[in-house]
């Protein structure tokens, strides 16, 4: 069975300077078999309603601006998978939990940016439910609980976002090394709750955790990891780091 994961994708700039968290990624999915598809929340796609990608030959969208010309180049041509979104809207309604299809969703840097370190043939189809952020951790708890048995039929379950995102105080000319304490603290309460699995905790984070507003003055970068928590099994760490500062670039493991 497939574990799921929760990946921080960093900046756009991470298709094409991968850091440590490219090999690690590249590592991450050498040492899963091969997926059939794969099944991705993005924190790129804030919706109010449950909606489920259902583009055959999704486009590659940048969508971001200000970054090197390269960056737009880039092109992560991996198929859709109309069938499989329509199980997922199933699954999902199996749970009493509304979906529709979208069948014209490109994707967004969330999803093409860290499969394309993963995965770079492109070749594993990709299918994308959106994130209708008000519903807040406990929504994302329950998408990952219907959607969890996909795991058993070889598809990847993906939450991609970031452990830490208040893009308003990075810094940009800072090295790995330099961690912000106020960032440090608030990712090693999250891991130290993740490994108690304490989900009350866990979705009460915005009171409890330290620095909670200042890590995440919105939540949508963290959103998925409830995901890709109540989607797999036990919680590890396959990777730990900051960039810029703050930006935390962990990776967990579910399973």
């Amino acid at each position: 069975m497939f574990p799921s994961l929760y990946i921080s994708h960093g900046s756009p700039m991470l298709a094409l300077q991968p850091g440590a968290s490219g090999p690690a990624l590249a590592r991450l999915a050498a040492q899963l078999p091969r997926p059939r598809a794969i099944v991705i929340v993005s924190a790129h796609w804030e919706s109010n309603e449950l909606l489920v990608s259902a583009n055959p030959h999704p486009d590659t969208w940048h969508d971001f601006g200000g970054f090197p010309k390269a960056l737009f180049e880039v092109q992560y041509p991996a198929p859709g998978d109309p069938q499989l979104a329509v199980e997922v809207v199933d699954l999902l309604k199996c749970a009493d939990l509304p979906a529709r299809i979208d069948a014209k969703r490109p994707f967004d840097h969330g999803v093409w940016v860290p499969l394309s370190l993963m995965y770079p043939q492109a070749d594993i189809p990709v299918v994308q439910v959106s994130l209708p952020t008000r519903g807040g951790p406990a929504l994302q708890t329950q998408v990952g609980h219907a959607l969890s048995s996909l795991r058993e039929q070889g598809v990847l379950l993906i939450g991609s976002g970031s452990i830490t995102h208040n893009l308003g105080e990075l810094d940009w000319h800072a090295g790995p090394e330099s961690v912000e304490p106020w960032a440090e603290a608030f990712r090693e309460w999250m891991i130290e709750k993740l490994s108690a699995n304490d989900e009350a905790a866990l979705h009460d984070y915005r009171r409890q955790a330290p620095n909670a507003v200042r890590n995440h003055p919105s939540d949508e970068h963290l959103l998925p990891l409830y995901f890709a928590r109540a989607a797999g099994g036990p919680f590890s760490v396959s990777h730990k780091g900051f960039t810029m500062g703050a930006l935390g670039m962990d990776i967990y493991r579910f399973g």
